[in-house]
């Protein structure tokens, strides 16, 4: 088991004078928090002994009925309740998944880079990652037909392909529509099922919701969803949606694992979403977070050293800095705590060690003037790193002691 480079850094990163652009945590206080706090009021006065009562391992009917209401947004209009299972957040329908498909030395092929709690759930169960070469347009159809064919040739067992393809993390990219395609149709004739990891599909700055691949492809692909960054994570609130074999399997496995859900806050969602203007909200929070990427943006382009180059995320949470000049971020990271700005170094993204040329950075937190503070921060430690390691640089025919 495998300790998260993310969660390493939220008890420096949460220090009052530090900047952070590590974490990815939704704006909360964005939310109309008197109605939340009626909602559950309301719901323990008036429902307490379904409320605070065991409920099932697959979760309360009337909110899966919700979750495919959610789901209809991204194209996705052929989902039944039966079909949804609830779970503690995405990251337990991943977990879950994981435990259902993966034996030991089964292999998983995801992006590269890739979410990194998704590779410390694919290690635990002993799975082998295998990375998949992804560019602007996202992942590469043609890298996953080499890989897939390579593994093929040397007897592996490629189990799952694990995939954000919409407003991707740690990336920011969006999975263009031809090649969302292309990617069902070779894992589809590899007979390798296609996970789809969306908790962010919801948040897109430019118009209506990116279709999800699971809306063209429905005995094909397991999509996983989450409430965490639409409403709040605290309320720990997920989902999966999966071909109905796969489901029962999946509440097998939720059962042994948590016996059941809480009903309190699963009713809570559902009674939010049933009772609030959900959709008003969700317009509030692409607002808020489109002005706060635009200012990142905006400050990237003043202050960043030549040679720097990043994504330009339609939606999300995440822009993906690569940094010049043999610069190593993870060892860079110190010296950026001392300058009171956080950020993930790239490594964290990447089961092979791959990135130290790379960091996530995330504008979901900080406000925009904390923004535009931090990534000046970070820019000035940037080019003193840079500086350094030219000073340094051992002249020909000198010795690396020198």
């Amino acid at each position: 088991m495998l300790a998260s480079e993310v969660r390493a850094l939220f008890a420096v990163a949460s220090r009052p004078e530090i900047v952070s652009l590590a974490g990815g945590m939704p704006a909360v206080d964005a939310l109309p928090l008197e109605a939340v706090a009626s909602t559950m009021s309301d719901l323990v006065t008036k429902r307490g002994a379904v409320a605070l009562q065991y409920g099932s391992a697959q979760g309360d009917p009337g909110l899966r009925a919700r979750i495919c209401d959610v789901m209809a947004m991204e194209g996705i209009t052929d989902a039944h309740p039966d079909s949804v299972i609830v779970t503690v957040g995405s990251q337990q329908a991943l977990d879950l998944l994981t435990r259902v498909f993966i034996d030991p030395g089964d292999v998983v092929l995801t992006e590269g880079p890739t979410y990194v709690t998704a590779i410390n759930t694919f290690a635990a169960y002993q799975a082998r990652v295998v990375h998949v070469a992804m560019d602007g347009d996202g992942l590469s159809p043609d890298a996953l037909r080499e890989t897939l064919g390579r593994l093929a040739a040397e007897g592996a067992r490629v189990k799952l392909l694990y995939t954000v393809p919409t407003f991707q993390n740690p990336g920011g990219i969006t999975l263009t529509q031809p090649r969302r395609a292309e990617i069902l149709e070779a894992c589809r004739r590899a007979g390798v099922l296609v996970v789809e990891d969306n908790p962010y599909g919801l948040l897109s700055f430019t118009g209506e919701p990116v279709r999800a691949m699971r809306a063209d492809a429905p005995d094909d692909v397991v999509y996983l969803g989450s409430f965490s960054k639409t409403l709040a994570p605290g309320m720990r609130v997920g989902w999966a949606l999966a071909p109905p074999p796969v489901t029962a399997r999946l509440v097998l496995a939720a059962e042994s694992a948590i016996l059941s859900h809480s009903m309190l806050t699963q009713l809570a969602v559902e009674r939010y979403l049933a009772t609030q203007p959900w959709p008003e909200q969700l317009k509030e929070f692409r607002e808020m977070y489109r002005e706060r990427r635009d200012v990142m943006l905006d400050t990237l382009a003043e202050t960043m050293p030549p040679g720097t180059t990043w994504t330009r995320p339609d939606g999300g949470f995440f822009v993906w800095l690569t940094v010049p000049g043999g610069v190593d971020t993870k060892a860079m990271l110190p010296r950026a705590i001392a300058a009171r700005v956080a950020y993930v170094p790239g490594t964290g993204f990447y089961a092979d060690g791959s990135g130290r040329n790379a960091m996530r950075l995330s504008y979901c937190y900080p406000p925009p003037e904390r923004i535009r503070d931090g990534v000046q921060r970070l820019a000035k430690v940037l080019r003193a790193e840079i500086d350094l390691r030219q000073t340094f640089v051992p002249r020909h025919g000198s010795t690396t002691d020198e």
